[in-house]
């Protein structure tokens, strides 16, 4: 069934966090929503939950700021007023009857009519907590999402066991808001943007779908489930940070299908579904980030044309419009004043220039589908532009998306350590900006964003995003230990803490603070190579087993780095498997090989086009040929898109040559120059040879 949304804008309200819209129960399904109270100014609001007594309807709202957690009647009553006593912010919530469930970064606790009852400290960041409803299960099971691509699930103070999922977890709620038929039934988001549903049963987990993020969107924020197509069964909503919202429906096999989607200007952070503008109309409610409140209704539009193509609008119509453009000359005298005020008082001996405050929303993510880093940037008011520097090399990659100019400056990183500038000139009104960058293992450094948004006086915020020096590895849950592995053994006097904040420092997705426990062990796969790495460690000792010898070169030269840094003595030893090299050069084989096929494809492609505009046509032309030039445009297009991709290739592969005889004690660095030559005229075979005989 096709479904046809027509959107609207009500209001804009301050920027908004995560999860802090939601539509109150109404009396009749299709009863509209009215405002009824406003509170004060205050700290940030963190997360909005609605609760009540179990078994009747959720009507009291509860907010979180700060550590606090306060409570009001929907008439706007604050009845409730509970300090958490948390050393952090509270950054995700969950209401159930008399029970509170509240997490910081790493803790979460559990109160029950305000009083302390459990307590669980967890391995990495929790995005967001849910509890299965108490009333169909029977007992509480408080469930976290965490960075680390888990979903934790408690019983009391302990974890009851984990499921794994296929991306950092950032938002999670239940299926039909029930959770489903048992109540067991969970629907999840992830960072990467991928949707998933599991069922939470006593004995463990059961997956029942995870829907891919093929076509490359944001990254989930939020999910609702509400039947908006109108067919008896619930769709899943759901708001994405690249500003998309989607309806899914489920077939008859409770297989998600994708039944409507619409893309806003900024990233959607709340969803709901219900009945808002108009009684008898369903709709989807959104808020985003600089706290623009629409809908995307099933009301048909009342402009009609009529006789001779004019457009007519109903009454009702016609007031709103007449109303909006009142207010809005109403806003424009306004401004004009404030200007003048300011520009009078500006002229005084005495005046201070006050700068002007505005919030950024960024976020920096290695994607594993290209290996590159995203870097979003989000300003509450228009971005003027954008500046990019970085002291270590990278490439900055296109995004379609991205509407801004691009110019960049001459660097001289001898003399100042640039290796990148580049100036983003934004088109008027744009809030988001969306860059890709990708960096090269083993250097490392930090990048600087630096925003100014359109206003007066002018003003600047840096931002800063650290490379690190094995930036394209991504966590995973296990590696193949089948493999060819290098090991790499260091022993000293360093406390567990110490080595910990090294391999922070090394790696991406490693939880800054020190886990519990005396040791831990980390997997992670190269998001390029597809190569693995295994982390183990604890005081004093500290073992690391990978599959490139690279990757183990670059851990020993940081790590070695590091220590002498702290003035810690390292012993270290290390096994190479000479298996290893030739195993890596067969993972970097399929990509290098495409990437030669494609450079001689667009090397043909001019001589191609002269060849058929000469002779009339290109039937003459051998299959091959004739597909070239009919798929042009999409190869000039990917080979423009993969700016230095051979290079980086050949790089590796010079890497690998150099690690392998550095472990052995010798430097080949005077046989690159025959490496190159070998690439040059690329054979797998001829190149292991060469990689054995040298």
């Amino acid at each position: 069934m096709e479904l046809n949304l027509n959107h609207v804008d009500y209001l804009q309200v301050g920027v908004t966090s995560q999860k802090t819209m939601k539509l109150l129960p109404t009396v009749g399904r299709k009863a509209t929503q009215k405002p009824v109270f406003k509170s004060l100014p205050g700290q940030k609001i963190s997360r909005l939950e609605l609760g009540g007594a179990l078994g009747t309807p959720e009507e009291k709202i509860f907010v979180s700021s700060g550590s606090e957690v306060r409570g009001y009647t929907k008439k706007g009553k604050q009845f409730l007023t509970f300090e958490a006593n948390l050393t952090e912010s509270i950054n995700a919530m969950h209401v159930s009857g008399a029970d509170l469930f509240v997490c910081a970064s790493y803790i979460y606790n559990h109160y029950c009519d305000c009083k302390d009852q459990d307590y669980y400290l967890s391995g990495d960041k929790i995005n967001d907590v849910l509890c299965l409803p108490v009333e169909t299960v029977g007992h509480i099971v408080p469930i976290l999402a965490c960075q680390d691509r888990v979903l934790r699930v408690l019983q009391g103070s302990d974890l009851q066991y984990h499921v794994e999922v296929p991306g950092p977890p950032t938002v999670l709620e239940l299926l039909n808001r029930d959770g489903g038929k048992g109540g067991e039934e969970v629907l999840y988001g992830t960072a990467d943007g991928k949707l998933g549903l599991v069922q939470i049963t006593k004995s463990g987990p059961i997956t029942s779908w995870e829907l891919d993020n093929e076509k490359k969107k944001g990254g989930v924020l939020c999910i609702d489930t509400f039947d908006i197509v109108g067919d008896g069964v619930k769709d899943i909503l759901v708001g994405r940070d690249d500003g998309t919202v989607e309806v899914y429906g489920l077939d008859s096999s409770n297989e998600p299908t994708l039944r409507f989607e619409n893309v806003l200007s900024e990233s959607v952070t709340s969803i709901q579904g219900g009945c808002v503008g108009k009684e008898m109309y369903d709709e989807v409610l959104t808020t985003t980030y600089t706290g623009w409140v629409s809908g995307l209704t099933t009301e048909p539009q009342q402009m009609v044309a009529g006789p001779g193509d004019e457009i007519k609008m109903s009454r009702e119509t016609q007031g709103k419009v007449a109303a909006l453009r009142a207010e809005l000359e109403q806003l424009q005298v306004k401004v004009l004043q404030g200007r003048e005020k300011y520009q009078q008082s500006s002229q005084s001996s005495t005046a201070v220039s006050a700068v002007p405050v505005f919030s950024i929303n960024d976020k920096f993510t290695l994607s594993q589908d290209d290996a590159s880093y995203s870097l979003t940037l989000e300003v509450q008011t228009a971005i003027d532009n954008l500046l990019l520097q970085s002291d270590v090399p990278i490439d900055l990659l296109d995004v379609d998306k991205n509407s801004a100019v691009v110019s960049f400056s001459e660097c001289d990183s001898e003399s100042n350590g640039n290796f990148l500038l580049a100036t983003y000139r934004c088109q008027a009104n744009t809030t988001r900006l969306e860059l890709k960058v990708r960096s090269i293992e083993g250097q490392y450094g930090t990048l600087q964003a630096y925003v100014t948004p359109r206003l007066q006086p002018k003003t600047c915020q840096v931002r800063q995003y650290q490379i690190k020096p094995l930036s394209l590895h991504q966590r995973t849950h296990v590696i193949d230990q089948e493999r060819p592995m290098n090991t790499l053994r260091l022993t000293g006097q360093f406390s567990f803490a110490e080595i910990h904040s090294w391999i922070v420092f090394c790696l991406p997705e490693v939880p800054e603070k020190t886990p519990a426990g005396d040791s831990i062990t980390f997997h992670f796969q190269n998001t390029f190579l597809g190569t693995q790495l295994e982390a183990t460690y604890c005081k004093g000792e500290a073992n690391f087993k990978s599959d490139n010898i690279s990757t183990i070169s670059i851990l020993k030269d940081v790590l070695s780095k590091e220590a002498t840094k702290r003035k810690i003595n390292l012993n270290i030893s290390y096994e190479v498997n000479e298996d290893s090299v030739s195993h890596t050069l067969r993972m970097i084989h399929p990509k290098l090989e495409y990437q030669l096929i494609l450079a001689k494809k667009v090397q043909l492609i001019d001589a191609l086009k002269e060849l058929q505009v000469h002779e009339g046509n290109a039937d003459f032309l051998i299959p091959e040929y004739r597909s070239i030039l009919d798929e042009s445009a999409q190869l000039l297009e990917e080979y423009k898109k993969q700016p230095a991709h051979l290079e980086r290739l050949y790089g590796m592969i010079t890497d690998l040559f150099i690690d392998k005889f550095k472990f052995k004690g010798q430097n080949v660095k005077t046989k690159v120059s025959q490496l190159l030559a070998i690439l040059n005229n690329y054979e797998l075979d001829s190149l292991m040879e060469f990689f054995s005989e040298a």
